[in-house]
């Protein structure tokens, strides 16, 4: 196993800010509901940018950041809402920004596919196929959802994040590196997105699955870690909701400072969540190198996923 390191992450967020009052005049609900039942603020919506417009300027974000971009041998993208099958995301960077050749990947695996994309970049760099790696996640959800259903017109945002990785050469001693992926397609009717339809969710059910299947999941990976909870400084979560995020810690018997949430001010964006997450804990300060910490993403699929590494 080689060790990898996080040399920069980027993010990128539309111009155009929603406001919950606006969706609650709108949606005729009481004042305060909203933050009251997701923990949001507010959101984004893209009225004059492209999926691949953001995608790109949190790249770009991230690319500005690291002092050496040569070497890229992978890019990788996590998306529910791409409207272009071919060619993809990753292309679309390799090409705009003139990347020398390279593996370019988008990947379906829902909400949580930031989670499966890292893990994928992870692989290619232990096999010794690639040094580094460029991970994607971006959704473009405001043109996907139904502006009249409130179980996701109040959540729903649209965002980018980005993520360099790469082989880390100078650290010899073994940075902890432990995965726990898992689908269960049984229920996966409940939520679900197909192309010209609207996305559809069943809020109880997914409610239900999240605050389980998480929990369960993080068991299963302390258990193959050999680890407890009290050597990790965060979960970093895919950001549904603050009541599944509350419900997890809850049940994981953690204090919710340990479990980080940036949905506030962010809304859910999908799989651009934990990218995001990572980019604002390390303008914040809170990642400091050797601290043990789990991505953790679950949505559809059902997909649930989670990594525990040091950073």
């Amino acid at each position: 196993m080689k060790n990898i390191q996080i040399v920069a992450n980027g993010i990128y967020f539309p111009r155009k800010q929603i406001a919950n009052e606006e969706l609650e005049n709108r949606l005729h609900l009481e004042k305060g509901y909203i933050e009251k039942r997701t923990g949001i603020k507010k959101r984004y919506y893209a009225i004059e940018e492209t999926i691949e417009d953001m995608a790109l300027e949190a790249v770009k974000n991230a690319l500005s950041k690291a002092e050496k971009k040569e070497n890229i041998g992978l890019i990788i993208t996590a998306t529910t809402s791409t409207n272009l099958l071919m060619p993809g995301i990753s292309n679309y960077i390799q090409k705009t920004l003139e990347l020398p050749p390279c593996i370019c990947l988008d990947i379906l695996a829902g909400c949580g596919g930031y989670i499966n994309a890292f893990d994928i970049a992870k692989l290619y760099i232990d096999s010794g196929t690639i040094e580094k790696a460029l991970i994607i996640g971006v959704d473009k959800l405001s043109e996907i959802i139904d502006k009249e259903d409130v179980g996701t017109a109040v959540v729903l945002s649209d965002g980018a994040g980005a993520t360099l990785i790469a082989k880390d050469e100078e650290n010899k001693k073994e940075r902890m590196y432990v995965t726990h992926m898992q689908s269960d397609g049984e229920k996966n009717e409940i939520l679900t997105y197909q192309y010209g339809q609207k996305l559809y969710m069943n809020g109880k059910e997914v409610y239900k699955y999240a605050i389980t299947n998480t929990v369960k999941n993080i068991e299963g990976l302390l258990n193959k870690a050999k680890i407890s909870l009290e050597d990790i400084k965060y979960i970093i979560p895919h950001q549904s909701n603050i009541k599944i995020m509350k419900a997890i810690a809850t049940r994981l018997h953690i204090p919710m400072e340990k479990m980080y949430t940036n949905i506030q001010t962010r809304g859910n964006t999908f799989c651009a969540s934990i990218p995001i997450a990572l980019y604002d804990m390390q303008n914040e300060g809170l990642l400091k190198k050797g601290d043990k910490v789990i991505l953790l993403g679950y949505g559809g699929g059902l997909n649930t996923g989670s990594i525990l590494m040091e950073v």
